[in-house]
């Protein structure tokens, strides 16, 4: 039996999850129709311009994101700690850029005077709300709802999400790899920078106009940077150098959109190399990352101990964790 989604997240665990969104019954969402000739390019704009709203009001940051013609991926990490950080006002004037609140939580933004145990109400919606701008559900939510009532005075299109959480540096690699050469993969593309409505395509326009791409201030402020190599102390921002990064894709691209899955050149991506993970096995994790795994991936101790703090009796997806990810 599926789990539920709240026993799939564990922040102890991880605060990287891989989010998948598509529309049901295969309706189509985005680009050129070929049944009915309908035109949707339009809606891909919609949901960046959403996703990057909803990021800007949530304590999730955006680190990958590729959207297709009936689905789109996307890669986040939530940011418990930001949320901790923000006052009662803070929690109330981003939830009220969403939802309507009620009377009191108005008043008080707007600096009203509220009794006491108004006040103790107003902390109990605020608390609330705090932590609702942390998970995962609440924003796929937001996205999801704006993009189907968009689509659905066209078409009548709705959808639903499935999400895995990454329990590591191997985890988290292929799946960025994975969701920024989908277009690649679907041939919509032939290159990683030509791909539109991707991350992938932002982070290399922008480091091929930076004096030093590995550093933050020059990499786009939207998605979450690349900090490079994990150190003491680790400031925020994906374990592992852009550079790197956007050298493993443009590996992975070309083994993938040339059919040479077991053709492995000598030289490798340094980033394989600090992970210890297995070319051969990096071919198939960058094709296939939904298939093989359940809701959790990473190494198999990474994954006993996640399952453990679930709560599971089982470790799920172990057998292909040991095989792809060892």
């Amino acid at each position: 039996m599926p789990k539920p989604r709240k026993a799939l997240v564990s922040l102890e665990a991880t605060p990287y999850y891989h989010c998948v969104a598509r529309c049901v019954r295969r309706a189509f969402l985005c680009g050129e129709d070929a049944t009915s000739g309908h035109n949707f390019e339009h809606r891909r704009d919609w949901i960046r311009e959403r996703l990057f709203q909803l990021s800007e009001l949530f304590a999730l940051d955006v680190c990958a994101y590729a959207i297709l013609s009936n689905h789109y991926h996307l890669v986040l990490h939530v940011d418990r700690e930001a949320a901790q950080g923000w006052n009662i006002a803070e929690v109330l004037h981003r939830w009220h850029a969403l939802f309507s609140g009620n009377e009191l939580t108005r008043r008080f933004e707007r600096g009203e005077t509220l009794l006491p145990a108004e006040l103790r109400v107003v902390d109990t919606f605020a608390e609330l709300w705090r932590s609702r701008l942390a998970d995962i559900s609440w924003f796929m939510r937001c996205l999801n709802e704006e993009i189907a009532r968009k689509a659905n005075e066209e078409d009548n299109c709705t959808g639903r999400f499935k999400s895995q959480a990454l329990l590591d540096e191997k985890a988290l690699a292929a799946c960025l790899a994975y969701v920024d050469l989908n277009p690649v993969r679907a041939q919509m593309a032939q290159t990683p920078e030509a791909s539109d409505f991707t991350s992938v395509q932002e982070r290399a326009a922008a480091a091929t106009q930076a004096e030093h791409p590995n550093e933050t201030p020059s990499q786009p402020a939207r998605l979450l940077p690349f900090a490079g190599n994990p150190r003491e102390p680790m400031p925020k921002g994906l374990p592992f150098r852009l550079t790197d990064y956007l050298d493993l894709v443009d590996f992975t691209g070309r083994l993938i959109h040339e059919g040479k899955r077991g053709a492995i050149p000598e030289h490798l991506p340094s980033i394989l190399q600090r992970l210890a993970i297995d070319p051969k096995q990096w071919g198939y994790l960058t094709t296939q990352f939904e298939s093989p795994f359940k809701g959790l991936v990473g190494e198999a101790h990474n994954l006993k101990q996640a399952c453990q703090q679930l709560g599971y009796r089982r470790t799920p997806g172990i057998g292909a964790c040991r095989t792809l990810l060892a």
